[in-house]
């Protein structure tokens, strides 16, 4: 029975980062087969370059200042502030002032893992 508790608490000291793009840097936080919650820091200019994916995303700006496209479509979010992806919409971000993302996919991403 302990295992199985164990595996619903993840301690941040534990999970480690993984670089993605020149200046940006994620970590997985939790995740099950329909959802994946992963931390993304991001350098002052860094660049998560335009993409897409099948997955609906879900975006919590914890902190600094970013530049998002969605589809053509261009905002500025400071912390507080989130944004939305539907699924196979192109996508990207520029780090305005250096800060993190909260990003939240349904389903998971597998290829992260």
């Amino acid at each position: 029975m302990t295992d199985r508790l164990n595996s619903f608490f993840q301690h941040e000291a534990d999970l480690a980062w993984e670089p993605t793009e020149p200046g940006v840097k994620r970590k997985i936080m939790a995740y099950g087969d329909d959802l994946m919650v992963v931390r993304v820091v991001f350098e002052t200019g860094a660049v998560g370059k335009a993409h897409t994916h099948p997955h609906r995303q879900a975006s919590y700006v914890e902190s600094g200042v970013f530049e998002v496209t969605i589809d053509g479509r261009t905002g500025r979010l400071v912390t507080g502030d989130t944004f939305f992806v539907p699924s196979g919409l192109v996508h990207g971000v520029v780090a305005i002032e250096a800060g993190q993302l909260i990003d939240s996919f349904t389903p998971m991403r597998a290829e992260f893992l």
